[in-house]
């Protein structure tokens, strides 16, 4: 069966980073403490095929581990513990990650992988294993089903399956499986629809 594997990260930050573009003194580098990844059917039902999650020790340029600010902590749910006792080394979590893939390509809901490879690679002075091209942008799966572009520009991904109005179970916002399920779900929904064609996935 032909699959996408839909993703997400979380990524360090203090309260005003992102307004910051994280250029502050005290701001860390926007590198990844956690990936989360759902594996999708683009066949007969569009089924759910797996999921995926990994923590990863976050660490700065000079191979220091980052501490979790309390911020950081009360709008992902990731403690300190979460690194400390599943926490694996960001090499390990993006072989882990593409062993998951099988080969098919990943879609966040923006550029997530920037995150994930450009910043966290060059931080932790590794290559990374993946490819850029193995990558895509699912925003422009929303805009070939029909979305408008002013409801994709005020809608986070952890709120797209609700766009929708998907039935689905309780989902976390800025939890990296919960966000990358939210997506999965709205993408599953206008696959089961019609709105959106299985087909576009390979040719954007």
């Amino acid at each position: 069966m032909k699959t996408a594997i839909i993703f997400d990260c979380e990524f360090l930050c203090l309260e005003g980073s992102q307004r910051r573009f994280w250029c502050a003194a005290h701001d860390p580098d926007p590198v990844i403490a956690q990936i989360g990844a759902v594996r999708l059917g683009l066949e007969d039902d569009f089924p759910l095929l797996g999921t995926h999650k990994a923590y990863i020790r976050p660490i700065d340029r000079f191979g220091r581990e980052y501490a979790l600010d309390p911020f950081f902590t009360k709008l992902t749910g990731i403690t300190e513990e979460n690194i400390e006792t599943e926490g694996v080394a960001l090499g390990e979590a993006l072989a882990d990650i593409d062993r998951f893939s099988g080969g098919a390509r990943f879609w966040s809901w923006g550029k997530d992988e920037l995150n994930m490879i450009a910043i966290s690679c060059y931080v932790a002075g590794i290559q990374s294993s993946i490819p850029a091209t193995r990558f895509d942008n699912a925003v422009k799966l929303l805009i070939a089903a029909g979305m408008p572009i002013e409801d994709l520009a005020r809608t986070p991904s952890n709120k797209l399956a609700d766009y929708y109005g998907v039935e689905h179970p309780p989902l976390q916002g800025h939890d990296a499986l919960d966000d990358a399920l939210s997506v999965t779900y709205a993408l599953q929904h206008l696959m089961k629809t019609g709105k959106l064609r299985p087909d576009v996935f390979d040719r954007l």
